[in-house]
């Protein structure tokens, strides 16, 4: 028979608890004055029953000999009453803003461990996970979380406390006053339990439609050019409204069971107020019991009840916040599937040699790259060409272990210092020395300067001259408003493809990297400018590079050309040596 799974026990939310750990100071003061504000709540009941007890008995205002009234006691009582509930006022008032605090601390403490997961991670996690599942777990997840992990102590310590000092002063004034609320607050509450798993897993549902209309906005937003240059808004808009609507339904499913459940274990801690009247009234009757008592015991069992009725949306609360927090978990305790290694890369001149690499598809399938074994020297500059598909991205790829191999090496360094291979260099090493220039050139919503110095934080102002005199981008700068401090856009909107492409070669060249690599990145620029970029590069001297291209112009200024084809290198020699030998290279370069 299968198992129901315990509300709290082996949790993701119990886990994230931990982080409590580091604001020990104000959770205990959190936690100590919740402690008092509802363990005096008893005796707040205790007094009021007592002041009942000599209202009736007449001991509050006294008659004195001289026909006048004695009000001592009645001030006594009013100034005692009001004063505890002024300082209990206060001091929940106090427990409220540390918990905001507390609170605020929490969703920052998350939201900055799942940006550095997301982070770590190599590219395949990604490739897997689309930006709205990411974007999910940091908004609607983790305020999920905050509010339980607050709510625990506002809920859970707090009406745990309650609900015991309640029970505990029915039992003083009898026993059998108190065994009644006792069994029905426990059966409601087990009740209660026993829906939880079926929130967990409806809110398991809300979440992944959540994903979707998170990734479907994000596309929308991103690809907004395509969108527009084909006509699909009104289809876009139909896809969205589709994606919402199916998450509206999954939220109206959790609340309508919610709804429907809920209120049955409310209505059985309930009885337990009849209860407490009834046979409360019975005992007072039969001198077992003081009016005081009695009315004091109703105040209990009244807060027992609403207690328990708000247990019902705590228990909502927790369950979501478990799914949640499930939720944050698989991502951070995802583990890179590229291992750093322990080496550092010394500075230098470098070349790169694949030795019969094999690359996979994602998910399995057929390599990409099969027996593959290519030599770049260092200061060369090689042009890697092939058909659509063939691998020539991947290979790119490989060099700073964005992705890595499933068989074969490669190697890094020189004849003359000496061969490494990458996967025993610590991965922040070998990418300052090893960089990629994709083909989608992506700036930041920031500042020029702030751009440029990605690559090179302590970069002066003369140093990114120097790169933007490298990438033939000098004329950017001077039509930019106000010069380095101009804000770019949300990814270089501002800018035109071109002038993008010569920023990214920018940022790369200020990296000061010896081996780069240029996929496509030059496929914006026209002749002209695409020439000057690759000269300036050459005239360094102390820079490997690969390129990728299509276009014969980038070609020509290789020393060496390996056509890729069938995951292997099918020839290798200068453009005018494969141009008279290889028919399949003339197909391809169309001479």
């Amino acid at each position: 028979m299968a198992t129901t799974k315990p509300f709290l026990a082996a949790s993701p939310l119990l886990r994230l608890l931990a982080i409590y750990r580091e604001m020990p100071v104000r959770f205990t003061a959190t936690a100590l004055l919740y402690a008092i504000v509802n363990g005096s709540m008893a005796w707040q009941q205790w007094l009021i029953g007592h002041a009942v007890d000599e209202v009736r008995n007449g001991q509050v205002v006294k008659l004195l000999p001289d026909g006048g009234l004695d009000f001592d006691r009645a001030w006594f009582w009013l100034a005692a009453l009001i004063g505890l509930a002024t300082l209990r006022s206060a001091i929940q008032y106090g427990a409220g803003v540390l918990a905001l605090i507390i609170g605020q601390e929490l969703l920052t403490l998350i939201r900055e461990r799942i940006l550095s997961q997301v982070q770590r991670l190599d590219l395949t996690y990604h490739w897997r996970h689309g930006i709205g599942e990411l974007i999910t777990r940091t908004t609607r997840d983790s305020d999920k979380v905050r509010d339980a992990l607050v709510g625990f102590w506002r809920q859970v310590v707090e009406t745990g406390m309650v609900l015991v000092s309640s029970v505990a002063i029915l039992f003083w004034y009898a026993p059998t006053l108190g065994i009644v609320p006792l069994l029905a607050m426990l059966t409601g509450l087990t009740v209660l339990m026993r829906q939880a798993d079926r929130l967990v897993a409806l809110d398991r549902v809300v979440g992944e439609a959540y994903d979707a209309v998170n990734q479907d906005l994000s596309e929308g937003i991103n690809g907004v050019r395509v969108v527009k240059a084909f006509g699909l808004e009104e289809t876009r808009i139909g896809r969205f409204q589709a994606q919402v609507t199916r998450f509206t339904d999954a939220a109206r499913d959790a609340i309508a069971y919610a709804t429907r459940n809920i209120p049955l274990p409310q209505t059985i801690v309930a009885i337990s107020h009849v209860w407490v009247l009834g046979y409360g009234a019975l005992l007072v009757g039969t001198d077992q019991l003081t009016v005081g008592g009695l009315v004091a015991s109703l105040l209990a069992a009244n807060t027992l009840v609403l207690r328990v009725e708000g247990i019902g949306t705590v228990i909502q609360t927790f369950a979501d916040a478990r799914a949640s927090a499930g939720r944050i978990w698989d991502l951070l305790d995802e583990e890179p599937a590229i291992k750093p290694g322990d080496r550092t890369l010394a500075a230098g001149l470098l070349g790169i040699r694949l030795e019969r690499v094999r690359l996979a598809a994602p998910g399995g399938g057929r390599d990409i790259l099969r027996d593959l074994s290519l030599r770049a020297d260092p200061g060369e500059i090689v042009a890697i060409v092939g058909n659509t598909g063939s691998g020539k991205s991947a290979i790119l790829s490989l060099l700073p272990r964005l992705a890595d191999i499933d068989g074969g090496s490669i190697l890094v360094g020189s004849d003359t210092r000496g061969w490494a291979d990458i996967r025993v260099l610590e991965t922040g090493s070998l990418r300052r020395h090893v960089h990629v220039v994709p083909q989608e050139s992506f700036l930041f919503s920031d500042s020029l300067a702030a751009n440029l110095r990605f690559a090179k934080p302590e970069a002066s102002d003369e140093d990114l001259h120097h790169a933007l005199a490298l990438a033939a981008g000098e004329e950017i700068l001077d039509h930019l408003p106000d010069g380095f401090d101009t804000r770019l856009g949300d990814r270089g909107v501002t800018l035109s493809g071109g002038q993008r492409q010569r920023l990214c070669l920018a940022r790369a060249l200020l990296s000061g990297a010896s081996i780069l690599a240029l996929d496509d990145a030059t496929s914006a620029l026209d002749a002209a400018t695409e020439r000057r970029v690759l000269e300036n590069i050459r005239g360094l001297r102390d820079v490997t590079l690969l390129v990728v291209s299509s276009k014969l112009s980038t070609i020509l200024m290789a020393d060496r050309v390996l056509l890729l084809a069938d995951g292997r290198i099918a020839a290798s020699g200068t453009h005018e040596e494969l141009a008279a030998t290889n028919q399949a290279y003339r197909d391809l370069m169309g001479i």
